[in-house]
């Protein structure tokens, strides 16, 4: 009897993404997690969404993970991140450290006292506030951020994005959405890489 050839196993990578975003309540930290793991649904991915609030809201301090995965996600918890956005100083202190060696810190540049110290992962800004204000509307801020983020990590097309969008927003601000498909190019345009492993 002949025998029968061995098929090699195709070897496909399982894309998972483990994301923290932070700042100060009411910078739209929240909502970027949640229209990153919308469109992430869009994109058929697994995905998983967990907000932290600090004791004030407004003001406070506020974070959220987000995971992207082609796979179930066994947890929600975590502790370590492929990626850290940060956007204020308090979130660089406590977050900095959390990024896996080789992962990604992407900052916004208004307000920080100091730049990320670490040496072994990558590292972008964005001055994403300042961007709002040229756009005339500061409420668009998240949305040039998640645009820089997708530019360095595309990991969600940006039609999936603007699905998430449609479901995150209630209908009433449906009209607003080609303006934060706007802010989300604009951060494609801005982001700055500032420290490269590769």
């Amino acid at each position: 009897m002949a025998e029968q050839p061995v098929r090699k196993k195709q070897k496909h990578t399982i894309m998972t993404e483990e994301i923290i975003i932070a700042g100060f309540g009411g910078q739209g930290v929240l909502s970027m997690g949640q229209i990153i793991c919308y469109s992430g649904v869009m994109q058929g991915k697994e995905v998983s969404w967990m907000p932290s609030y600090g004791p004030e809201m407004r003001g406070g301090t506020a974070n959220c993970t987000a995971i992207i995965s082609d796979e179930q996600i066994s947890s929600p918890v975590l502790t370590k991140y492929d990626t850290a956005i940060v956007l204020n100083q308090p979130s660089m202190d406590k977050f900095e450290d959390a990024v896996k060696p080789g992962g990604l810190l992407i900052y916004e540049e208004n307000g920080m006292t100091r730049k990320p110290r670490r040496t072994d992962i990558n590292i972008c800004s964005i001055a994403a506030y300042d961007e709002s204000v040229k756009m005339n509307n500061t409420k668009v801020f998240n949305m040039i951020v998640i645009g820089g983020f997708l530019k360095v990590k595309p990991i969600i097309e940006l039609e999936n994005v603007i699905k998430g969008l449609q479901k995150v927003l209630p209908e009433r601000y449906h009209h607003l959405i080609p303006l934060n498909e706007e802010a989300i190019h604009k951060g494609m345009g801005i982001i700055k890489q500032e420290q490269s492993l590769n």
